[in-house]
């Protein structure tokens, strides 16, 4: 078996366990995605205050920043569901010592601790997501330019490793003060703002979500791709730039794996 056919099997895996145990209790699973639907639409309380005393927002249609907070709900998904869980975990492993468990295993350390848990049910956001685009779209009347939807496919993609990278570089931080809650909770809080378009912000609020955190990246590039609107510029700079996000936090991930220090040290 390849080394990709072998991961590849440990994330189904990984995944299917998830699953089931998300099954073992059905009421507290479907329950779990009430709730989870029930925040999604909260969220949009925001957009609906703003757009009834405007028309538009920074050069944005309630349309379109639909689609923009569709983005941030898909992504949000993604993060609770398949990033947040798995990586939260790791920071009990080196409070308590116990990654050594995961350090013995034959296979790569940062996929057997990014993939060691998922919240299934949070996959009922990616469905509000897409209820959110078609009604933007059906709205403006038009569907998304053909390109554009490929482009937004790719950016999905950039975006899921820019988050990701993110993610793995503030737990990194757990390898040296071990309590990062403040962290995680102060990551949650900046993620929160891509919900709005980039051009929301100004001066070096737009600048630092463009290039330090890249929000725009996430959210309103791809959403621009659906509207096809994107340079296709943006769109090169923003492959290059989850390239380098990837890089720099795995070299992160090894130089802390490093330091760690184990309960039988």
């Amino acid at each position: 078996m390849t080394g990709v056919a072998r991961y590849w099997q440990l994330f189904r895996v990984q995944v299917r366990s998830s699953v089931l145990l998300g099954l073992q209790y059905r009421a507290d699973f479907i329950l779990d995605g009430l709730v989870s639907l029930f925040w999604t639409l909260t969220a949009l309380v925001p957009l609906f205050t703003v757009f009834h005393l405007r028309d538009s927002l920074a050069g944005w249609s309630f349309e379109e920043a639909l689609v923009v907070t569709g983005w941030f709900t898909l992504l949000e998904a993604i993060l609770e569901g398949a990033i947040n869980p798995s990586l939260t975990a790791v920071v009990e492993h080196i409070r308590k010592g116990t990654l050594d468990f995961v350090l013995l295993k034959p296979a790569d350390a940062q996929f057997l601790v990014s993939t060691a848990r998922f919240e299934p049910w949070r996959s009922t956001n990616v469905v509000t997501a897409v209820v959110l685009w078609v009604v933007a779209f059906v709205r403006m009347g038009r569907l998304p330019s053909l390109p554009g939807s490929f482009a937004a496919v790719l950016l999905l993609v950039v975006a899921t490793a820019l988050l990701y990278s993110l993610w793995i570089l503030t737990v990194s931080a757990a390898f040296y003060v071990v309590k990062i809650d403040n962290l995680t909770n102060l990551f949650n809080s900046i993620f929160d703002a891509a919900r709005w378009p980039v051009q929301v912000f100004r001066g070096l609020m737009r600048w630092v979500f463009t290039f330090i955190v890249p929000l725009a990246l996430m959210t309103t590039f791809p959403a621009e791709a659906m509207l096809g609107r994107l340079p296709l510029p943006a769109l090169a700079w923003s492959v290059v730039g989850a390239g380098a996000f990837g890089w720099l936090s795995r070299r992160v991930w090894l130089s802390s794996i490093a330091r760690y220090t184990s309960a039988s040290s």
